[in-house]
């Protein structure tokens, strides 16, 4: 087996708290860790038949509209775990506000300032949903997650704020 990805990785990890389908797993990741770590449609299903081809996920029951169903096995729990405890490397921040905002030029005076108040709104509601997570928080991990993404919607929300409105 190649070193997983992080994608890969998270399917696994979603896996671990029992069989899925493609889409609950779109939908999990983006309750768990969407604050952090974005996993699109494609990608779940782009890594699914992968991480079968692999051994690490194998093929559970057949679920409604041709649903189907994933379960991590045993080597798939192992590689889960070796990518755990290897170097993390470096983090890659990909914002779609930040490289619109390296472009925002070339916007309109009206665009740019719809494009501010769209963000604002958008990391006031992750903010607010940060501190929810931040107090409903099970244990010193999930505790720490949540308030680092109460630190980066902030963080946005200075950015923001340092912008002319020109």
């Amino acid at each position: 087996m190649s070193e997983l990805n992080a994608t890969a990785a998270a399917l696994l990890g979603l896996l671990h708290d029992g069989p899925a389908t493609g889409g609950q797993l779109v939908a999990g990741a983006g309750e768990r860790f969407g604050a952090f770590f974005s996993v699109t449609r494609s990608q779940v299903y782009r890594e699914l038949p992968a991480l079968s081809k692999e051994g690490l996920v194998r093929l559970g029951k057949q679920g409604p509209r041709s649903s189907q169903q994933y379960l991590i096995t045993a080597a798939g729990k192992k590689a889960f775990k070796t990518w755990l405890s290897s170097e993390a490397g470096p983090d890659h921040l990909r914002s779609p506000l930040i490289l619109r905002l390296v472009h925002a030029g070339s916007l309109t005076v009206k665009q740019r300032a719809t494009l501010l108040e769209s963000a604002r709104a958008s990391y006031t509601q992750q903010l607010d949903e940060a501190k929810a997570a931040t107090k409903a928080a099970d244990g010193p991990y999930a505790k720490a997650v949540a308030e680092f993404a109460q630190a980066q919607a902030k963080a946005a929300l200075k950015l923001l704020d340092s912008i002319p409105q020109s």
